[in-house]
């Protein structure tokens, strides 16, 4: 089989990709005058400590393949490294997760990991070799460096089309090493038969027919998911595989337009795959649903707050008409009041004056419906003489949690 290793649209998504995220890198760090350099150190020791939770899992948990624990393995994965052209061998490792049909290649510090899912290797016990595929696979992530370039490329990783498109073209690629580890196509075939069809019935899935299934991808909604999602649908990726099996470079068909310029409005979410929109709103809407009432809340108290403070110098108008006439003022002309009508944040606010010289203040517009708050003097008297007035203020309608603390 004479193909080339690297899927042909990797390369393009790749320079793209990486050429944003450096220009982004310096940009951040000439911009922070490397300050973000502190936060890149923050994140990577978290990365450690949680990625070496997994490691250590793997290590106290898994086993480890070798040429004394399950040696028939370990060869399959020396002669995977030697057709990649691979000289340093990953330590790789066979775990139990309950059911989990999977293999991955992960990377700590690094050293290079890959770990094969005992119900893959269960379920393919019939085709041993099958699992050249798996392995080849995994094997590709590492090849391809695309464990090491993760950090570097992930500001862009988000970015809509570009995030998701370089990471199908790099599964495409891992799908060439695990095709290339297998002496025998049908070998592969069974490997992605039993992604397809599960644990059990993949010994008899049509696999013609299954490569057929692709005409059926083609749609808007189709065309959408696999936009957005991390990996290409996997009815493509065995049709490909026999494209390059029989020598010809696979030649997708087309995808919905439409779809495409839907998919440049959805942000990618690693994991998310074609629900990644979906993710967003409700991200969207629990943010929103926290921030609203808070800010609400913000504008409310700041609207009160500022008309506290406007009321001082109504007061001083008050206490100058109860101090010269020695009688509360009985209107607010009485005491010449420049303004009775004025904002308080986004609130408006009207002035009128109760009994006993109680300034009230009633808002209303920006989450205010009428509350009233009331700042009430008390007359200080000496030797029956007034000397002052003592000011204080409440409220019978607005929420306590609106009020400055001296109002509660």
């Amino acid at each position: 089989m004479n193909f080339a290793l690297v899927y042909p649209g990797e390369r393009t998504r790749f320079n793209i990709t990486a050429t944003l995220a450096i220009l982004f890198w310096i940009a951040i760090i000439l911009g922070t005058l490397g300050i973000a350099l502190l936060y890149v150190l923050f994140f990577f020791i978290a990365y450690v400590f949680a990625q070496s939770a997994f490691i250590s899992y793997l290590r106290g948990s898994a086993v480890k393949i070798t040429h004394e624990q399950f040696p028939e393995l370990h060869g399959q994965l020396l002669a995977c490294c030697e057709r990649l052209e691979m000289k340093k061998v990953p330590d790789a490792y066979l775990l139990n997760a309950d059911g989990f049909f999977n293999a991955l290649a992960t990377r700590f510090l690094g050293r290079d990991y890959v770990v094969l899912f005992s119900s893959v290797v269960d379920a393919l016990d019939q085709r041993p070799a099958a699992l050249d595929f798996y392995i080849g696979h995994e094997l590709g992530h590492i090849r391809q460096n695309h464990l090491g370039w993760g950090p570097v490329l992930a500001p862009m990783a988000w970015l809509p089309l570009l995030g998701a498109a370089l990471r199908r073209a790099q599964e495409y690629t891992c799908d060439r090493h695990g095709l290339r580890c297998c002496p025998d196509p049908a070998d592969a075939h069974a490997g992605m038969a039993a992604l397809a069809a599960g644990h059990s019935r993949w010994p008899r899935l049509n696999l013609a027919a299954y490569r057929h299934q692709r005409f059926e991808v083609t749609g808007f909604w189709s065309s959408f998911h696999e936009f957005t999602s991390d990996y290409p649908w996997t009815v493509k990726r065995a049709w490909a595989m026999e494209e390059l099996a029989q020598g010809r470079e696979p030649k997708q068909r087309g995808r919905n337009v439409l779809a495409g310029v839907l998919a440049l409005f959805v942000p990618r979410i690693p994991g998310a795959g074609g629900a990644g929109l979906l993710v967003v709103i409700a991200i969207i809407g629990i943010l929103a649903a926290i921030a609203l009432p808070a800010y609400q809340d913000y504008m409310k108290r700041a609207g009160v707050a500022q008309a506290l403070m406007h009321s001082m110098s109504d007061r001083q108008l008050v206490e100058a008409h109860a101090l010269e006439t020695n009688k509360w003022p009985e209107s607010l002309e009485a005491i010449q009041m420049p303004e009775q009508h004025f904002k308080a944040g986004k609130a408006d606010v009207e002035l009128s004056l109760g009994n006993n010289g109680v300034l009230q203040y009633r808002f209303s517009g920006e989450g205010f419906q009428g509350e009233t708050l009331q700042v009430i003097p008390e007359a200080v008297v000496e030797d029956d003489q007034l000397t002052g007035l003592k000011w204080s203020c409440a409220s019978e309608d607005i929420d306590a949690k609106h009020l400055p603390a001296d109002c509660r």
